[in-house]
């Protein structure tokens, strides 16, 4: 469990970076600065107690699995989004896009979501 953990923060880590960074790159700036919050690490850890989830799953369709896995994640998301505005030390706010719930949560995201949610799943299943 403890690799695993590890394994997730870090692959969070590496995909948020990349999303930044290619967010920085669509908006202008060629030098394409990708960035990503300590905070984080743990939240993205988050995902290795759903391996569980995952070898019972694995038998579903794609699309079932991605959709449950987007749920979660929307969960996590806002669980600890509200946990860290508490202590002013969310390091995301949502609440200037559109379709945004209360600035912790995107729900134009869910594409994105359900494609790391499935992600997540190969990683979790290949490195067990």
């Amino acid at each position: 469990m403890k690799r695993n953990f590890f394994l997730c923060g870090l692959v969070g880590w590496c995909l948020e970076i990349f999303w930044t960074g290619m967010h920085d790159l669509f908006q202008g700036h060629s030098t394409m600065m990708g960035k990503t919050s300590l905070l984080m690490f743990p939240i993205y850890g988050c995902a290795a107690f759903f391996y569980p989830m995952c070898k019972k799953l694995c038998a579903l369709p794609a699309l079932l699995r991605g959709t449950l896995y987007t749920c979660c994640i929307y969960l996590t998301e806002f669980v600890s989004g509200s946990i860290l505005k508490v202590f002013h030390m969310c390091p995301w706010d949502y609440s200037q896009t559109p379709l945004h719930y209360k600035g912790i949560i995107r729900l134009d995201y869910a594409p994105v979501w359900f494609l790391t949610g499935l992600l997540f799943e190969k990683i979790l299943t290949k490195s067990s």
